[in-house]
């Protein structure tokens, strides 16, 4: 993996710990994981693109 791809990463899964704990504190968003999954889906393709799949 590239380092930009375990940068993403490692947003990608920070991201997913403060959705969920603005969840748990606030209510549930609809944007926050909107985004959140918008955020994995391009980590996906940046993994799947290092890796020549």
């Amino acid at each position: 993996m590239h380092g930009s791809t375990k940068t993403m990463g490692g947003l990608t899964v920070g991201t997913l710990v403060l959705a969920t704990a603005y969840s748990v504190a606030l209510e549930s968003n609809g944007w926050v994981w909107f985004g959140w999954v918008v955020l994995a889906m391009a980590t996906v393709s940046m993994v799947a693109t290092s890796h020549g799949v």
